[in-house]
């Protein structure tokens, strides 16, 4: 193994001297019971909630039991009558006042997110206005739901055709964007007119808690959203995905839980959308503007630590300029600093816990004891939370056990190829679909490589592809289903045909 001597800065900033106030008053502002019905419940057990930046305990939510949670289903099925009757324009409106609140607390909501999930402030901040923008991008859909009138061919009847919601929905949220995925799937379902159960990751249930207070005080009527928390995700979950009111399951995760929610969905044969796994390649071709593609790299690879399924997992670079692209990204990578994710300037946060950076470090050592090299970083930080500092690595073989698992950390790997042909081959040989990116100037390559790549989602010298106005989604098993977009709302709605004889 070749160990550079190049390192990350590892020395955070100062905090402000009323930084703890501000973390304590965040905190102390979310509701931390069970929501069901528009009631805060307490429950039994309490499950807490970690700041992964130094291990220690931030506060306790519920910890519901399946019977406890089955209060937030009998919620939603008896209020979804009702809100599939209120006009679309109330429901509009409601989404819109929910957008307004948000900008206006967006630095208290993004301080609790940092807090539970770690990412830096900054990007706490840009998930805020991410996740608003989902509210406001349905609640225009909400008004839009539209339908269809024609002839029959014979002349002797009509043809009528409703979009109705689906009804009562369950939604299943990840810890690595803890706020956004759930607007992402709470705004249709509210538009469309579909009652909910949310039921946010155990790591970090403080952002949808905190979402679930906003849509209250929004207007959102009792029962319409109900939250949700446990420890026990499979236990709780699987009795109301088998429950015959529940009528739609959308989940956001790995692609192995996906595949089980998806057996648990055919018993009723439950309408779902599943946004799963990814091992997202990144193309830089010899023509590529090496500014643009390194910025890319920067935006595709280190977003949110680097844990995201749609991180450049496999970055491929043809030969000609593979040195001068590795040598770039390697000194972008190493002036980033390192720290609590509140303290000013830090880039680098820290992974969600403990067994996250035991995964990177074994991915790795994997790497590496198959030939690749360590070009920056490549070793655990020790010390309280859980850090992993950015990393780059390069000659990283195909055989590598990170080249078809998702790494979801700061860990650049580098390979190279020759051909065009060669770089789709490589791109395309995974179970995975979710995003590709690929950078080059002759525009072409990039419509011809962009059809080639068999990914749901492809960024064409672009290091992010997620944008609510847009159809978020992956092919093979990275899921099925929409979300974002005209396509976000029809996941919510059922298409019924209704024919009038003359």
């Amino acid at each position: 193994m070749t160990q550079s001597t190049q390192q990350p800065s590892q020395q955070p900033s100062k905090q402000p001297s009323n930084q703890p106030e501000r973390e304590s008053a965040a905190i102390a502002s979310v509701p931390t019971g069970l929501y069901a019905g528009g009631r805060w419940v307490s429950t039994e057990r309490r499950l807490p909630v970690h700041d992964p930046s130094t291990g220690q305990v931030l506060t306790e939510v519920a910890d519901a039991s399946p019977r406890e949670a089955a209060a937030t289903l009998d919620a939603a099925a008896a209020a979804q009558p009702s809100w599939a009757a209120t006009p679309p324009r109330e429901r509009s409106e409601i989404l819109a006042r929910a957008h307004r609140i948000m900008v206006e607390e967006s630095e208290r909501l993004a301080l609790i997110m940092t807090l539970e999930m770690g990412k830096p402030l900054a990007e706490a901040r840009g998930e805020v206005a991410y996740a608003a923008e989902f509210f406001r991008w349905f609640a225009e859909e909400a008004v839009r739901i539209d339908g269809g009138y024609m002839t029959a061919p014979a002349g002797d009847s009509r043809f009528l055709v409703a979009r109705e919601p689906v009804g009562p929905c369950l939604l299943i949220t990840p810890w690595n964007f803890p706020l956004a995925m759930g607007t992402r799937k709470i705004g249709p379902a509210l538009a469309a007119g579909c009652t909910s159960v949310i039921k946010p990751a155990s790591h970090t249930p403080l952002s949808i808690l905190a979402l679930a207070e906003v849509l209250e005080r929004a207007g959102v009527p009792d029962g319409v959203v109900n939250v949700v928390t446990t420890s026990r995700s499979n236990d709780v979950m699987t009795p109301l995905i088998l429950d015959p009111r529940s009528r739609k399951l959308s989940f956001t995760g790995s692609t192995e839980v996906g595949k089980s929610l998806l057996e648990l969905a055919a018993q009723t044969v439950m309408r779902t959308s599943m946004e799963l796994g990814g091992n997202a390649p990144f193309l830089v071709f010899a023509d590529a503007d090496l500014d643009v593609a390194v910025e890319g790299a920067m935006a595709a690879k280190m977003r949110n630590i680097g844990q995201a399924c749609t991180a450049a997992n496999r970055i491929l670079v043809q030969r000609p300029v593979a040195e001068e692209f590795t040598a770039r990204l390697t000194r972008r990578m190493a002036e980033l600093p390192l720290g609590r994710g509140v303290e000013d300037g830090v880039v680098v946060g820290p992974l969600i816990n403990a067994g996250a950076v035991d995964k990177v470090t074994e991915l790795v050592a994997d790497a590496v004891g198959r030939g690749a090299e360590v070009r920056l970083g490549g070793e655990r930080i020790e010390g309280p939370g859980h850090f992993y500092p950015a990393t780059v690595l390069t000659g990283v073989p195909a055989e590598a056990e990170l080249c078809s698992t998702e790494i979801f950390g700061p860990v650049a790997a580098i390979s190279t190829f020759e051909t065009e042909e060669e770089a789709v081959a490589i791109a395309n040989d995974t179970p995975y679909g979710l995003v590709s990116y690929l950078f080059t100037t002759d525009l072409a390559r990039g419509f011809r490589v962009s059809h080639a790549l068999e990914a749901g989602m492809v960024g064409l010298n672009r290091g992010v592809v997620s944008n609510p106005a847009a159809p978020f989604g992956g092919v093979k098993e990275s899921g099925v289903g929409r979300e974002g977009g005209f396509h976000g709302i029809d996941e919510f709605l059922e298409t019924k045909y209704i024919s009038v004889g003359l």
